[in-house]
């Protein structure tokens, strides 16, 4: 089976959680900072990178974080193979191709950068005076931040998370109503969406990366935003409700593309979904198909809410349907059919109660 081809992305994700806390290649790269002093450490092909530099030590070893800080004493540069398991050479002289740009001023950043782009692979440096952590991987550079940075970070990320989180599941709750009251319009609909992008661009610009840089330490706070972000796929449902001639993943692709000032917008949200972005595409009143509402119903299988969509067309002709067309629908007893009558009446009416109560 041949190997799969990382992108620069992939392979730099996959580096930074390489030296994240809590695994054994930052249980060596915490020893030499507490040392104070630094390293160069490349990770890849070693057949390549052994072609690319010369003298040293040749080990062929397997790693452990202690051997890893003692051969970092040397000035050379250390080479492991990609999955950092083993140690093949220490105090390696790297001779990278000069002609390779460089912005870096330090000599063994300098050199790093190159050897990376010019082997594909990652190579980690180890700042002796600025106590740092710097990850070449291919032509992609990252900063690794203090610990402590990057927990503010991540706490403050996830803080507006929920803000946007809350204000999603308000859309949301008023878009129930509406469809319910079979009075949805167009902003509605573009409301939850936008709420739904602003949740989602959020976590994954700053509460994500900085998770994945934290390693085990971010552990509770992967679970935290994963708990919070349930509301996301309820939102996602309404693209199938109301996308129109094409389908629900080509809708958000194209919202995910549109830049931070058009999403703050309906005008874009509404070409998305194929409505136009002129005024009065924004009037329409529209029907929903059903999906996310007989989500929230339980016991429905996607394979029956698919059936029951189908069979009726819209959430509203659903509603209407007697208990003896709903048992006409494959997968529905009557069983399910009385449950179904009732669940959609009690949220009705309890939406009509929370409505009130505001």
């Amino acid at each position: 089976m041949p190997k799969k081809i990382k992108t620069e992305e992939e392979a730099l994700h996959e580096a930074i959680r390489m030296v994240a806390p809590g695994t054994p290649i930052r249980e060596a790269i915490a020893y030499v900072l507490q040392a104070g002093t630094g390293a160069m450490l490349c990770f890849g092909e070693v057949n390549r990178l052994a072609r690319l530099s010369e003298g040293g030590v040749e080990l062929n070893v397997e790693m452990r974080p202690q051997l890893l800080y003692e051969l970092s004493k040397m000035d050379g540069a250390i080479i492991l193979n990609e999955k950092a398991t083993r140690i093949y050479y220490a105090n390696r002289f790297m001779k990278p191709n000069t002609r390779i740009p460089s912005e870096e001023t330090g000599t063994r950043h300098r050199v790093a950068q190159r050897i990376a782009a010019q082997a594909k692979c990652t190579v980690v440096t180890v700042s002796q005076r600025r106590s740092s952590v710097t990850v070449f991987c291919h032509g992609r550079k990252y900063q690794m931040r203090n610990v402590q940075v990057t927990v503010n970070k991540a706490i403050q990320g996830i803080q507006t998370v929920e803000r946007y989180v809350q204000s999603l599941q308000q859309a949301l709750q008023e878009l129930t109503m509406h469809e319910m009251g079979d009075w949805v319009n167009l902003p509605d609909v573009c409301r939850v969406l936008q709420r739904c992008e602003m949740v989602e661009r959020t976590c994954r610009r700053e509460v994500l990366p900085a998770i994945e840089e934290l390693g085990e330490e971010g552990r509770l706070f992967g679970l935290q935003v994963t708990e919070l972000l349930k509301p996301v796929e309820e939102a996602r449902l309404v693209v199938k409700d109301y996308a129109r001639d094409r389908s629900a993943e080509t809708v958000v692709e194209r919202i995910r593309a549109l830049s931070d000032t058009d999403l703050l917008g309906s005008a874009a949200i509404s070409q998305a979904l194929g409505f136009g972005a002129g005024a009065r595409g924004l009037e329409m009143v529209l029907v929903p198909r059903g999906y996310r509402v007989l989500s929230m119903m339980s016991r429905l299988s996607d394979a029956i809410v698919k059936n029951l969509v189908e069979r009726f067309g819209t959430l509203s002709a659903l509603m209407r349907a007697s208990k003896e067309q709903l048992v006409e629908v494959e997968g529905v007893g009557e069983v399910m059919a009385e449950r179904l009558r009732s669940g959609l009446e009690f949220l009705r009416t309890q939406l009509s109660m929370d409505n009130r109560k505001q």
